[in-house]
């Protein structure tokens, strides 16, 4: 039961950091080695709030993996890294408002 639930973490968090990976990806020319102009580059607070949500989303999986295995120390980092994610995520969304 457990191996399968790492699994599904596993996969999860690949395809979490794949989804991360094509957006930072597609602000590119769509040319294979080519250098970004900085205008095209992500702002920084774009990529808070991208790796914010990542991590917030990677917590949430531990947590219940964590609840579900009846693992205490698990769910207690899923916890952690859910509410560092949200922080995370909140300091993108302020230095936007701010404007970098």
């Amino acid at each position: 039961m457990v191996v399968v639930h790492s699994k599904v973490v596993e996969a999860e968090a690949t395809r979490a950091a794949s989804y991360f990976q094509d957006a930072q990806s597609a602000r590119g020319t769509g040319q294979s080695g080519s250098i970004l102009k900085e205008e095209d580059a992500m702002n920084p607070s774009t990529k808070d709030q991208a790796q914010g949500k990542f991590h917030e989303v990677k917590g949430k999986i531990k947590e219940k993996l964590g609840k579900a295995t009846k693992n205490p120390n698990l769910e207690n980092e899923g916890t952690t890294e859910k509410t560092a994610g949200k922080v995370q995520k909140k300091i993108g969304q302020v230095e936007k408002v701010l404007g970098d």
